[in-house]
């Protein structure tokens, strides 16, 4: 059966000491362990054909090498939001980095294909650092400096992949492939070094739980196979009988994965959490604006390579990344200013513009897309719309929650992020596949035109889910003590007048055995040689107490 964390109207956060407050040498630290692990994980992308040639691999290999560390870290990264949440952000993080720092000395000293995979699979693992961030910096910083610093390691977490982009060809160049996993990798070291010192440690919040292990094999097991799918799908690798059989598979998965946390005791996701409206808005807006900036990803340096006839511009690797940098910059920036955004307008409302200006984006680059500056503003548009509303959902989300579920509610938010740009790039990729013209592989001008506009619908169904949400309110909110299955549920409280007693608030889930008092309860008849109560404290008829909820002793009369 499970039980309500939350009971009685406060969370096991509240009996715990104050934290620290965080100084600026562990902010720091922190931040340049974001910018390493960004570069870290970015540098694959630019140096794969590099990768290809000096390795000897083929393109589905290749795509291997590419997808690794997205798929494992999609898996791993709600693992280590629970574990954070149970055991504390700091411990985990810690232990979280030796698993990077191994998989990225194993990558630069692989000699193969096989160790180079086995490097990706434990570098995915650094993913799950970002919900870690996030518990330690709710833990260390007050709650109106939260949301900003969460913006903040975001924003490091992406430039540092711009970082990574720019100079894997450099260190590739003048030293070796090697050195883009070895560099990257000791400043991880190193800034990991420093967090464990300076980093104040934080309390686990859910100390007394039990890890629900079912419950992590059975989500990790779920979000492996729908990763794999979709990679496979996208590197067209899938027989007909396997593009059938793996949906099933996940629902098979994910239906069972349900049933074991409905009846947990401390599940591995509470799917109470997950009906409150500040969660299932936020990954459902998450989704749609990761499809969206997915889509972009893909379509924009296609066109921008391809040489059609009077459409394309024939652009070279070089050429395609000068155009596409001023888009990562202002997705960085747009990261780092989220936060503030969400604090101040509400992340509703920054969704909404950014919604907005990326639907009139596509639209009007459905209409015009002649000029390769054309192609490089939407994309620096959009990105930074993009940034701005997702690390604003993520932001909300992280002080929405309560305390011992920051790790692991960020963690999916997390995941949503990345499932959507796969699913993005897959929508458009279809796209441009439908729109091949025949015996040639080059998408025709009315496939880009049509995944422009496409992506402009999507954008546009993120602002109408927020004006259709908008009278949606419950649990979810910080400081809300009360679990998503009793919103609505009848509250009773004693007066707090009453002489002799302390003022109770009943737990909103009793209030189905909060029966109508009878007459026998309505008032006591007055026996001779008994002493009458006071005049003023009858115990009023609909605050009768349950059997089954003991009430609170207060002194005696």
């Amino acid at each position: 059966m499970l039980t309500d964390p939350y009971e009685n109207g406060t969370s096991m956060s509240d009996t715990l000491p104050p934290p620290p407050r965080l100084r600026r040498p562990a902010i720091a630290a922190l931040g340049v362990l974001a910018l390493a692990l960004g570069a870290l994980q970015s540098v694959v992308e630019p140096a794969l054909p590099l990768l290809q040639r000096e390795l000897g691999l083929g393109p589905s290999e290749g795509a291997l090498v590419a997808n690794t560390m997205l798929v494992t870290g999609a898996v791993l990264t709600p693992v280590a939001g629970k574990l954070g949440d149970r055991y504390g952000g700091k411990r985990v993080l810690l232990q979280l980095m030796a698993v990077v720092a191994a998989g990225g000395l194993l990558a630069g000293l692989a000699p193969g294909l096989p160790l180079l995979l086995l490097g990706q699979v434990l570098q995915g693992a650094m993913v799950g650092v970002l919900p870690l961030s996030f518990i330690l910096v709710r833990a260390h910083l007050p709650a109106g400096r939260t949301q900003t610093a969460i913006g903040v390691v975001v924003a490091l977490f992406t430039g540092g992949g711009m970082i990574g982009m720019l100079g894997a060809g450099l260190i590739a160049d003048h030293l070796s492939w090697q050195w883009m996993f070895v560099l990257p990798t000791l400043v991880v070291v190193a800034a990991t070094v420093l967090v464990a010192r300076l980093m104040p440690s934080d309390a686990p919040v859910r100390h007394d739980e039990r890890i629900d292990w079912p419950g992590v094999v059975l989500l990790s097991a779920t979000l492996l196979a729908f990763m794999l799918g979709l990679v496979l799908l996208t590197g067209g690798g899938l027989p007909p009988l396997a593009m059938c059989a793996l949906p099933a598979l996940v629902a098979v998965l994910a239906t069972a994965w349900v049933r074991v946390e409905r009846r947990a005791v401390s599940p591995m996701v509470d799917l109470r959490m997950l009906a409150r409206p500040a969660m299932w808005q936020a990954c459902l807006l998450t989704l749609l604006v990761t499809v969206t900036i997915g889509m972009v990803s893909l379509l924009l340096p296609q066109l921008l390579a391809v040489s059609g006839d009077g459409y394309g511009f024939g652009a070279g690797t070089t050429d395609i990344g000068l155009y596409l940098l001023p888009g990562v910059i202002a997705g960085a920036l747009s990261d780092a200013v989220g936060g503030v955004a969400a604090r101040r307008f509400g992340a509703r409302a920054v969704v909404a513009v950014a919604a907005l200006a990326t639907a009139a984006v596509m639209f009007g680059l459905a209409a015009q897309h002649g000029a390769a500056w054309q192609l490089a503003l939407a994309k620096t548009l959009t990105a930074f719309a993009a940034g701005l509303a997702t690390t604003a959902l993520l932001a909300h989300t992280a002080t929405a929650v309560d305390p011992g579920d920051t790790g692991i509610a960020t963690s999916l938010l997390v995941v949503t992020r990345v499932i959507g740009m796969v699913v993005g790039a897959q929508i458009a990729g279809a796209l441009l596949t439908a729109g091949t013209l025949a015996g040639t592989k080059v998408p025709a001008e009315a496939a880009f035109t049509t995944g422009f506009a496409v992506t402009g619908v999507t954008a546009a169904l993120g602002l109408l889910l927020v004006r259709a949400t908008r009278g949606v309110r419950g649990a979810g909110t910080q400081g809300t003590t009360e679990s998503a299955h009793t919103v609505g549920s009848a509250r009773t409280t004693e007066p707090a007048h009453t002489v002799g007693s302390v003022r109770t608030t009943e737990p909103a889930h009793t209030a189905r055995s909060a029966h109508p008092a009878g007459p026998a309860q309505a008032t006591t008849p007055h026996t001779p040689g008994a002493v009458p109560p006071a005049p003023h404290t009858p115990e009023p008829a609909h605050t009768s107490k349950p059997a089954h909820t003991p009430a609170k002793k207060g002194p005696r009369s």
